[in-house]
């Protein structure tokens, strides 16, 4: 047993006539661990760039939320109306008349 971990640490396990088989191994075990970083890495990115897009999505909420309100604004009476006293033109004193046609048979 302590000729075998001997044997071990000094590394004859890989200069051994069948080191073949241990180097295959020790290739195949390098090879899937440079693989797994490169997959956890690629995740990463990946997750990374899912949440500055949740961040996008929730300030063009916000600046949707902002620009609809501030349209409502606009849209009101009062401010239409005022915007128009600036140009000169003013709401009527008068109520409107209705007009009504009537066929002649």
């Amino acid at each position: 047993m302590r000729k075998n971990v001997i044997d071990i640490l000094k590394g004859k396990f890989l200069i051994s006539e069948d080191s073949i088989k241990n180097w295959r191994f020790i290739l195949f075990a390098s090879i899937l661990a440079v693989l797994m970083i490169a997959s956890a890495h690629s995740v990463d990115k990946k997750v990374i760039g899912i949440a500055d897009l949740n961040n996008d999505v929730k300030e063009l909420k916000s600046e949707f939320v902002d620009t609809r309100s501030e349209l409502q604004k606009l849209k009101l009476e009062s401010a239409i109306t005022e915007k128009l006293e600036e140009k000169g033109l003013y709401a009527s004193k008068e109520p409107p008349k209705k007009i009504r046609i009537t066929a002649d048979k």
